[in-house]
């Protein structure tokens, strides 16, 4: 089964531990990823920029609006996502609490529905 896993770190946190702790915690997330691909279960992943470079679209009333940034002000932002492939939730559970982020952010992981509108 596909799941979905959202990485939801603060970024004021990340930004505060020195570059060193910072290239380490990437090269260890690559590290991990590419675990992940040579056991063929992930997907995808990528990390995004900062929450700032983001833009909300809406449309409403047939009318498209855009906002900078997120649609709601929360603590921790999404830093970026996997997709996984794996038998069930508690393998999906246990790469995503080995997943570095995990020890100071969040991992959300949510099945996904196959519809087939794009593989």
């Amino acid at each position: 089964m596909k799941y979905l896993c959202l990485v939801y770190v603060e970024e004021k946190v990340l930004n505060a531990f020195p570059a060193h702790e910072r290239r380490a915690i990437s090269d260890e997330a690559m590290s991990y990823c590419e675990k992940l691909q040579k056991a063929g279960q992930l997907l995808a992943a990528s990390p995004l920029h900062p929450v700032e470079t983001a833009t909300t679209v809406r449309v409403r009333e047939g009318k498209t609006s855009t906002t900078d940034g997120p649609f709601a002000e929360t603590k921790e932002q999404l830093g970026g996502f996997l997709i996984i492939d794996v038998p069930d939730l508690n393998d999906a559970i246990r790469i995503a609490s080995q997943f570095p982020a995990a020890r100071f952010g969040s991992v959300e992981v949510r099945p996904m529905k196959e519809l087939g509108c794009a593989d």
